[in-house]
């Protein structure tokens, strides 16, 4: 364990910090704190961060009210960045993107890059993982712990409040706002489904059903 003395900043006084999704694991951004801006962070539990551009500190989330708690800080081997696990509110990009790093490459790394993405059934096979980890073990500060913690009912009023949301979404026609509120009730959805103990591979076996049902030309149009 290192102590915030024991950190290394650059020659303007800054260090790198990686943010993370403290649930998925999912990089969020990469910003920049001074000893500032870090013992603010620690302290309020919510991340601070110093603009390069601005020359300013900065709270995140303080003007879009997309926050991000803090669940860890952690510093790397030499000390010289940070790694901070967070529970963000919104989205991390003042694009309106869940993550700054949404901008495929070019040409043959763009290829390559797309040959290693994960599809999302392997994608819902992690987040699953993860959520019925926290079920088990229930980890403080976790926001899926608090989920478990409330209940049956709680879970059920997010699926509520996600769906009302996705629908809004879906009206406006934002495509990165669609997307961003499906991921939130997938979310919620796979909570539920751990809540109550029904596996993924359930799910599954029900669309295959339901599939194989439409390529043989066995399902008809509700009136």
């Amino acid at each position: 364990m290192k102590s915030t003395d024991e950190l290394k900043y650059d020659a303007q006084g800054l260090i790198p910090a990686i943010v993370q999704d403290a649930e998925t694991g999912e990089v969020l951004t990469l910003a920049y704190m001074n000893r500032e801006s870090l013992r603010r962070t620690i302290e309020s539990g919510e991340t601070w961060f110093w603009s390069r551009s601005r020359n300013e500190l900065w709270h995140k989330g303080a003007t879009s009210g997309n926050t991000q708690r803090v669940a860890e800080i952690v510093a790397d081997c030499d000390g010289d960045a940070l790694l901070v696990r967070v529970h963000p509110t919104g989205p991390a990009c003042h694009t309106g993107a869940r993550s700054c790093f949404n901008a495929s490459l070019s040409g043959a790394e763009a290829a390559s890059e797309k040959a290693h993405r994960p599809n999302l059934g392997e994608t819902l096979r992690k987040l699953y993982a993860v959520i019925e980890s926290r079920r088990r073990e229930r980890p403080a500060g976790s926001y899926t712990t608090y989920l478990f913690d409330e209940g049956l009912d709680k879970i059920l009023k997010k699926i509520g409040e996600e769906s009302a949301e996705t629908i809004i979404a879906a009206k406006s026609g934002e495509r990165t706002q669609v997307v961003l509120e499906v991921s939130d009730l997938v979310y919620h959805l796979l909570v539920m489904l751990a809540e109550r103990g029904i596996p993924l591979d359930e799910i599954g076996a029900e669309l295959d059903r339901r599939a194989a049902k439409r390529s043989n030309g066995e399902d008809r149009a509700k009136s």
